[in-house]
């Protein structure tokens, strides 16, 4: 009976972590295509490289080595990967905690980070506003358009280039009818309307975790009681 559950917990981790493979591969594609297809500039310079692209593709990779690893111990039945998938995902527990953890701590200095990193973000594109291809006011653009604002606090970041895209209707002649608020507040307001569905998010994947660590060490034992531990 104990050997069945054992089969059963075994296939079951290598079903789990086959699925999480095929997730991991189809973030990592996607993050692929947004990095061909689209240019994204940041907003943000000090977090130049922290796109929406390059987290995809981070975070696909990792999904996929974590699950691949786990997928492979569990089916091989090999205590090395199976060891190495457990401090994995611990550790990706603890970064997580530790990330969470930081941003309720230092949700004022944060918040202030990103105000004055956005301010010269916008002034980046203040500069480069002659050129209409540049990336970085079509992304300003972009989320002007999406979240219904204008500039970092108003339409007055701008100054006398105000873009099209800070319309709240049709700009034409003299009649400017701009949105009034900024980008900053609207995005904030976003962050904490979603808060609540992050913060599930976030303990159903550290649940997620937790089983996984809880099925790798108990095949791991049972693996090291069999003496099987490096049977490939």
């Amino acid at each position: 009976m104990a050997h069945k559950c054992l089969k059963c917990l075994k296939y079951t981790m290598c079903v789990a972590n086959l699925l999480c493979f095929m997730c991991g591969v189809a973030v990592l594609s996607f993050g692929a295509y947004m990095m061909v297809k689209l240019r994204f500039a940041a907003l943000t310079p000090s977090l130049a490289s922290f796109n929406i692209a390059n987290i995809l593709l981070i975070t696909g990779i990792i999904i996929t080595c974590v699950s691949f690893l786990g997928f492979l111990g569990a089916l091989k039945e090999n205590r090395c990967l199976l060891l190495t998938f457990f401090l994995l995902l611990f550790l990706l527990m603890l970064v997580e905690l530790t990330a969470a953890c930081l941003l309720l701590v230092y949700e004022k200095e944060i918040g202030e980070m990103v105000e004055k990193d956005l301010k010269k973000g916008l002034d980046d594109a203040k500069l480069q506003a002659g050129n209409s291809t540049t990336d970085l006011l079509s992304d300003w653009d972009l989320v002007q358009t999406t979240f219904e604002c204008c500039g970092v606090k108003n339409a007055t970041d701008w100054g006398e280039k105000v873009p099209e895209s800070c319309c709240s209707s049709k700009c034409t002649g003299s009649k400017t009818d701009y949105w009034p608020t900024g980008c900053l507040s609207k995005m904030k307001n976003s962050f904490e309307d979603n808060f609540l569905t992050i913060g599930i998010s976030v303990i159903v994947l550290c649940i997620i975790e937790v089983l996984g660590m809880c099925f790798a060490m108990t095949l791991f034992c049972h693996i090291s009681r069999s003496g099987l531990g490096y049977k490939f």
